[in-house]
């Protein structure tokens, strides 16, 4: 009676054994982005004056953004809302106030105009900065080169395996990504937010000397690769 014919062994066999070992890779490098969070607001007691404050205070914020040409990569609006402030006094609901917002996300490739467009920008009318948040581009470079720093590594590590037992690799059995992720090194989970300010200082009207800039470090990125790798090996010479 024959027998089906069996799978591999997953760990080998005397004659053909397999070593298993876990790359990893670890760089540091220079952001490529940043970005800055942008929230615009206007107060009043009449809805249309409310929506007219922010929508000038708005085309202003975006016409400073625009001005930077190619150092500003992208704008994009997050939200937009007015809400009515009810009056907490009285038996009937009358709105005292209204609030609107405005949010954006601008993303900044040039560092060197980074420092001055904050300073510009809060400058401003009821505006509120928070950022940079530093990052990497999802197809960087870095990101590859880790990867392949791990594979690597996972070589290397086989090899150093083999020569102590007296055996040389002979084939690559299995690779198998177990992620690369880029995070912040000192950052927790998601962009931290810088601390921002509220600034009544004319909006619109050119400040009679020239603000000072604000010197901005970018924050280093650190990118971490991992791999598996499933080697096959010659007999060792135990």
């Amino acid at each position: 009676m024959t027998t089906p014919h069996s799978a591999p062994l997953p760990y080998g066999t005397p004659g053909a054994p397999r070593v298993a070992v876990r790359g990893e890779a670890r760089l540091e490098v220079d952001p490529e982005i940043a970005h800055l969070g942008i929230s615009i607001s206007a107060r009043g007691t009449d809805r249309r004056t409310t929506l007219d404050d922010l929508t000038r205070r708005n085309n202003h914020t975006l016409e400073l953004l625009r001005s930077y040409g190619q150092a500003i990569e992208k704008i994009e609006t997050g939200s937009f809302t007015i809400t009515p402030q009810l009056n907490d006094k009285g038996r009937h609901e009358r709105v005292h106030a209204y609030h609107g917002h405005v949010h954006h996300t601008a993303t900044v490739t040039d560092f060197t105009t980074l420092g001055e467009l904050v300073t510009r920008l809060s400058e401003n009318d009821l505006i509120r900065i928070n950022g940079p948040w530093w990052s990497l581009r999802p197809d960087s470079p870095a990101h590859r080169e880790a990867r392949q720093k791990a594979v690597r590594e996972a070589v290397q590590r086989a090899r150093e395996y083999a020569d102590a037992l007296g055996s040389r690799l002979v084939a690559l059995v299995e690779l198998a990504d177990t992620g690369a992720e880029n995070t912040l090194p000192t950052a927790p989970a998601g962009p931290p937010a810088a601390p921002g300010g509220m600034m009544r200082s004319g909006f619109g009207g050119a400040p009679p000397t020239p603000p000072p800039t604000l010197d901005l470090e970018p924050r280093r990125q650190t990118v971490h690769a991992h791999v598996n790798a499933r080697f096959t090996m010659t007999p060792p010479t135990l």
